[in-house]
């Protein structure tokens, strides 16, 4: 079974969100519905199942929870954190979620 690679982005609240999710966007992946609360993060994390998680904003175990789950997550920060990739903007968003393994396509699960 393919499956499109899944980006789910956490941010502090809504509009912080909305602007994560528009630097995040691309058409070579899917967007998670998104979330503002550690543990909303935690059941998206669970429901939705993404290759990629991107976290912007103060989420002080959010990314030890999600990597203690599913170890093979990608996770990408506004901060250095353990097991993050860190961005220093929402200009390099887009760049840090592109797979670097090869060209483009479909993951398979």
């Amino acid at each position: 079974m393919c499956r499109a690679l899944k980006v789910l982005c956490v941010a502090g609240d809504r509009s912080a969100l909305a602007e994560l999710k528009r630097a995040a966007v691309s058409a070579e992946w899917e967007l998670a519905p998104g979330s503002t609360t550690e543990d909303d993060a935690i059941r998206q994390l669970h429901a939705e199942r993404p290759h990629v998680l991107v976290v912007f904003g103060s989420f002080p175990t959010l990314v030890e929870r999600a990597l203690e789950a599913y170890p093979s997550l990608r996770v990408i920060s506004d901060r250095p954190l353990p097991g993050a990739v860190a961005v220093g903007s929402l200009d390099q968003v887009r760049v840090a979620v592109k797979p670097s393994n090869g060209p483009g396509g479909p993951v398979r699960a």
